[in-house]
């Protein structure tokens, strides 16, 4: 085994709490009224930090599963950066609108930001399934 697998493994799991605290944290979010521009901002605020964290943190991942000689895992931690940088330019421009509609009264824009929320945590939630079974399987080629 190369040094790199130190990375992987690493950055696997820095990627897996970070995807889990912010889901377990996200979740409880879900009960505030999103009827005030401060719990949309509040609510973008904290996706966007989670999506840096994602794109950093599977970003060197793939590099370490590259230098280890895993390109499967390589270009899965790729797809989960792509991934996390592409919702992050899309989710939070659209909470960002619904947070200025919220602003001037549009209720239906609640209804939707809440939609909004609730599909990025369900996307998280996906993204920490797929994380942890990639890692199942990849402790089972290595046994």
């Amino acid at each position: 085994m190369t040094v790199a697998v130190y990375g992987a493994f690493l950055f696997t799991v820095a990627l897996l709490v970070a995807t889990a605290y912010f889901l377990m944290g996200g979740l409880p979010l879900l009960i505030l009224k999103h009827d005030v521009s401060l719990d949309a901002r509040f609510i973008r605020s904290f996706f966007n930090l989670y999506y840096r964290m994602a794109v950093v943190f599977s970003l060197l991942a793939g590099l370490s599963y590259a230098a280890w000689g895993k390109p499967v895992f390589a270009a899965g931690a790729a797809a989960i950066a792509a991934m996390s940088w592409a919702l992050r330019r899309v989710l939070l421009r659209i909470m960002e609108d619904l947070g200025s509609r919220i602003e001037a009264g549009e209720l239906a824009a609640i209804a939707r930001f809440r939609r909004i929320h609730g599909l990025a945590l369900l996307i998280n939630l996906v993204q920490l399934v797929v994380v942890v079974g990639s890692m199942v399987k990849l402790t089972k080629q290595l046994s």
